[in-house]
């Protein structure tokens, strides 16, 4: 038996929607009774990502190839000229070229970051549990995340169905083992909401918000995998209310799994130690129960995560020893890069190994890092 197989990933987890501060809104993710993913929001400001409004062109900066969109009054969007391909515009025009004082509709494609406007698409994309639609981006695609096998044959299923012209369709990671009964069926409402922005939506006023994205705890919800949610808790009734009429459209074969929290003696983010989750996920020390600990540092250019053995006692094999290590520090890694959401390039400084340890070692941390929902690669070990 593999040494590595006892640490394989088991399919455990809660998700806990609850208010960890006044009016800080926590949306957490236990695996296994640990903490994988925490995300915070403030819940008197309303967020913009995903949205689609009637915008209105302010100005064109032709040296940076962009365009500045009016969404709300005052409010501008920063519009790449490049992400502006095949624009619907809410009145005829004879050319697709941008030009001050058009009205289009446009998506929120990433929000206002420090001194930074949002920024805008019109490219739009409409997201279900198993499809996502493009308006503007022709192809059918599939996301990598998913065997060649099984690419191949849900390729294959989307590929039947009736696209409109300039439409393209990704099939997500959540559709591995679907049926085209039910890829059809999410097709069908994404095509009925793509039928009204293109149809009605183009005739509102400019301004107007013709769609509004879901709550990030209910896209988080929608993007587990089928069978992997054991439960969904929150403990405020407003928020059990929505997500209970969320699930009941759009995942009828999870409402089961929904509770709604209601000891008082004990508050939700105190059962589930969600304040200390956050401290430990700031802290850049990370211990391990081996005694070990690993050290998460940030640079310009990218994230160093070293290996350190610590308290651990070496023992009589010191070989076997390095790694237990490693192999704990892979697998609390691929957590904490979920944890806090860490992107770009990543070097981990393993405890130094012999023999065909460095290739299991690597082999184990690919496949722990197919759990995260973001892509994630292991490239090498040197």
């Amino acid at each position: 038996m593999s040494p590595w197989k006892n640490w394989g990933p088991r399919l455990d987890n809660t998700r806990v929607i609850t208010y960890i501060k006044e009016g800080v809104l926590a949306d957490a993710l236990l695996t296994d009774g640990r903490l994988s993913e925490l995300s915070l929001s403030p819940s008197d400001t309303r967020p913009l990502l995903g949205n689609i409004y009637v915008g209105r062109v302010k100005n064109i900066v032709k040296n940076i190839r962009a365009a500045f969109v009016e969404i709300e009054d005052g409010m501008l969007c920063y519009l790449p000229l490049e992400d502006a391909k095949a624009p619907i515009f809410t009145k005829p025009k004879k050319t697709e070229r941008l030009a001050v004082g058009d009205e289009l509709l446009v998506q929120v494609s990433r929000e206002a970051q420090k001194t930074k406007a949002p920024s805008a698409t019109t490219q739009l994309s409409l997201s279900g549990k198993y499809l996502v639609l493009n308006l503007g981006k022709p192809g059918v695609g599939c996301s990598s995340k998913l065997s060649a096998e099984e690419r191949q044959r849900l390729k294959g299923l989307a590929e039947r169905f009736p696209l409109p012209e300039g439409c393209g369709l990704i099939v997500r990671t959540n559709a591995e083992g679907m049926q085209e009964a039910e890829l059809h069926a999410e097709f069908d409402k994404l095509l009925a909401k793509q039928n009204f922005l293109t149809g009605q939506a183009i005739h509102r006023a400019v301004f107007s918000c013709v769609y509004r994205e879901r709550p990030a705890y209910l896209n988080a919800i929608l993007g587990n995998r089928s069978g992997t949610l054991k439960e969904i808790i929150t403990d405020d009734e407003s928020i059990f209310q929505e997500i209970q009429d969320f699930l009941r459209e759009e995942m009828p074969e999870e409402k089961g799994k929904l509770r709604l929290y209601e000891e008082r003696m004990q508050p939700l983010k105190s059962l589930y130690r969600l304040e200390k989750g956050l401290s430990d996920a700031l802290s850049p020390r990370v211990w391990l129960k081996s005694g070990a600990y690993l050290i998460i540092e940030h640079t310009e250019a990218m994230t160093v995560i070293d290996v350190n053995t610590g308290k651990c006692i070496t023992g009589k094999d010191k070989r076997e020893t390095v790694r237990k290590i490693n192999l704990e520090a892979a697998a609390e890694i691929s957590r904490q890069l979920r944890l806090r959401n860490l992107s770009g390039m990543i070097l981990v400084d393993f405890v130094d190994m012999d023999g065909d340890g460095p290739h299991e070692l690597l082999s184990f941390m690919r496949e722990r890092l197919r759990d995260d929902p973001m892509k994630a690669t292991a490239v090498d070990m040197t």
